[in-house]
């Protein structure tokens, strides 16, 4: 079965996540294919935004998400740095830099080194150079990787991409949806995906 993987390069559960899909694929004998967003977009296409103004609840209180985030980790056995207040980036930028990087047939390799400049390097900042020398350490040309970032063709994929995660009921990162059509989101829906996939299995 066919998964899509919704993610945004700036999200924890995202990078979580993402940590996750090899063995996911393994275990359910499924494909993931991943599509990149810019989360801040999307979030604001539905018109209400959790993180603006004061916390809705608890969970989106950016202490708890931290520490929600570091137990994570310490399950999956993954490294983890609190990027807030230590990275300065663009989620435009970044969206846009595993689109180009999609286009050019590395949206895996390169956002894996995406997201560890975000959640494991000791990094101040993820620009466009920093894009550029991911893209070169998973065999991206440079030069290459340039002209796609730039390219008006990138940045109407990621249009595209992010009104197909709209349209298919995606309200936030990491979300996962199945060739069936079911939707799951959140990096700790990922038992329940599991669960639903190897059911699917045994039932076909």
């Amino acid at each position: 079965m066919m998964v899509d993987f919704y993610y945004s390069i700036g999200s924890r559960y995202s990078y979580l996540a993402s940590t996750q899909i090899a063995a996911l694929e393994k275990e359910t004998n499924c494909r993931v294919a991943w599509y990149p967003v810019n989360s801040v977009r999307l979030i604001n296409q539905r018109g209400v935004s959790p993180f603006k103004g004061e916390p809705v609840s608890g969970q989106y209180e950016w202490s708890y998400r931290e520490l929600d985030a570091k137990r994570w980790a310490e399950l999956y056995e993954v490294p983890y740095v609190e990027p807030r207040g230590r990275v300065r980036f663009d989620s435009e930028l970044l969206a846009r830099a595993c689109t180009a990087a999609k286009c050019l047939g590395k949206v895996v390799e390169f956002s894996h080194l995406l997201f560890a400049a975000m959640f494991q390097d000791c990094l101040s900042e993820i620009d466009e150079r920093e894009c550029t020398v991911r893209a070169s350490a998973c065999g991206i040309d440079a030069t290459e990787f340039c002209t796609a970032l730039a390219a008006t063709e990138t940045l109407s994929q990621l249009d595209i991409t992010i009104d197909r995660a709209y349209c298919s009921g995606v309200f936030g990162v990491p979300t996962f949806i199945t060739s069936s059509g079911e939707l799951f989101w959140g990096n700790d829906r990922i038992a329940l995906l599991r669960h639903y996939l190897r059911s699917h299995s045994r039932n076909t």
